[in-house]
Formats: C-alpha cells, structure tokens, sequence
C-alpha cells in the first residue's frame, strides 16, 4: 500500500475572485505510516483530505493509491474504488439515527458486496473491539459521544480499507474522551497496517503521530 499525493492544486471562486486553496501539494506515505495535518482555520485541511479521499478532484497534480490513478476512473467505478480503499472518519460521527450500531456499521458493505465476505461477523468483531459489543442494537440516541465516535471507527474499518482519513476526529469530545478515543484510533490503525492521515487542531493529538505537517498559505511543509 502506497500513497503519492503528487503537486495537487485546488482553486476556488471565478477568474475575478480566484482563491488558491492548494498551492502545489505533495505528500508520499507507505503502508503502516501515520500522519497529522494542522494549520489555521481555512487553511484547506478539509479540501486536501476530500482529494486524498477522491471526493473532490484537483485542478492540477495526481493522487495515485497502490499504483492506480482514481482520478482517471469512470465515475462508477471511482465510487466503488473509494467503497473499497478508503475510510472516513468525520468530526460528526455522521450516524443514521434510525438504524442501529450494528446496522449503521454495516451500511458501507452495502452498495457493492463482494462474495465471500462475512460482513457481520466483521462488524461484531470491530464492534468489540472498539468496547461496545453490549451496544449492538441499541441507536445513536441512546450512545454518548465518544461511543457514537467509536461506531464511526468500527464503519469506517468495516471494508478493510488501506487508506483511513479523519477529519477533527476529537473535536466535538471532551479532553478524557478524546484521549479514549484517540489511543483506540491508534490502536486500530495498528492493528490493521493501513494508511492513516489525521486532519486535526489538536497539538496533543498531532503529537501522538510519527509524521507532523503544516498546511499554510496553501504550502504543505513537513515539521
């Protein structure tokens, strides 16, 4: 597993108004590394990760996973190379409040299923893992904060992607919730070898990943 983010550029706005959010980004990470992004408010934190994350295309540069440009896919199959490489973990948990944990966990595995993949069991082992195999049918409603965070890390993981991006992952929790829930995040990227990029304010955070960078002025620099 590789990642090469290769002289992204992203601008917003018309020609009279242009706003050059990405500045000539570069970035390479292998299998198993983790890495922090901090920087100001607008600073283009969020932009660059929903690149990364083949959300939002560049104007200019390359993102190419495990040797493969998905940028260059038709749109379909974009979308199932994002189902199967990649995982997200937003500041909101982004849960759906009608479903379970179990089923909310599940809800990736069900727009392209691969034959032979026991999905369930999957879930019920994350789910455990992350502490809440007691939690299972209960809804978002009835889960503290840092439980609903924890859900969001089971869903993301559900697929096995090599490539997992947060967003603020701790921002909306309390400092010893946080903490919680960053060892397990850690933890989990451990345990299963992926790439982890950590868009995050938090110095205590970001201190706690081997690899730091500063996005400012639309220039990434290592620190």
């Amino acid at each position: 597993m590789s990642l090469q983010v290769d002289n992204i550029h992203k601008n917003f706005g018309s020609d009279d108004r242009l706003v050059e959010v990405l500045r000539g980004v570069s970035l390479e990470i292998s299998a198993g590394g983790a890495v922090a992004i901090m920087g100001p408010s607008g600073s283009g934190k969020s932009t660059l990760l929903h690149i990364i994350g083949t959300l939002d295309p560049p104007i200019s540069g390359k993102i190419i996973i495990n040797g493969e440009e998905p940028f260059l896919l038709p749109e379909p199959e974009l979308a199932r190379f994002r189902n199967r490489v990649i995982g997200f973990v937003f500041q909101d948990h982004h849960l759906l409040p009608q479903y379970t944990v179990l089923e909310n966990v599940l809800i990736p595995t069900l727009a392209f299923k691969q034959n032979g993949e026991d999905y369930e069991a999957r879930a019920r082992e994350l789910l455990e893992k992350v502490g809440l195999s007691h939690r299972l049918d209960h809804r978002p409603a009835e889960l503290s904060g840092g439980e609903r965070q924890r859900v969001a890390f089971a869903r993301a993981l559900i697929n096995k992607p090599s490539l997992l991006l947060c967003d603020e992952p701790t921002g909306n929790l309390d400092h010893a919730t946080a903490n919680s829930v960053a060892s397990l995040l850690f933890e989990l990227h451990k345990e299963e070898q992926n790439i982890l990029i950590v868009v995050t304010h938090s110095m205590e955070l970001a201190g706690r990943l081997e690899n730091k960078y500063r996005l400012s002025e639309g220039i990434l620099t290592k620190e």
